[in-house]
């Protein structure tokens, strides 16, 4: 697989797995509120959706173009050990 998609993907089941983490006390404020108990589908789907973009955000991130972009501003990722990227 390539690496830029491997990151990418890495990146959206961290987005997912932080998700997750909050989702109990997500669960314990909606179960006391019937209002927010009807949009918790839509907060699901949110949810899911933030996950997926992040990972097209770090895939994009990841491109020669936009790698240059960051590496101006000094943000860009640079292995300094000279080891392998991925």
């Amino acid at each position: 697989m390539n690496p830029k998609n491997r990151r990418a993907i890495r990146t959206a089941l961290q987005t997912f797995a932080a998700v997750v983490a909050v989702l109990p006390a997500l669960a314990a404020v909606v179960a006391d509120s019937p209002d927010l108990a009807a949009a918790a589908p839509w907060a699901v789907a949110a949810a899911a959706s933030a996950a997926v973009a992040a990972g097209v955000v770090a895939r994009v991130m990841a491109h020669p173009a936009f790698e240059a972009l960051l590496d101006r501003f000094g943000l860009g990722l640079v292995d300094d050990d000279g080891g392998p990227s991925a």
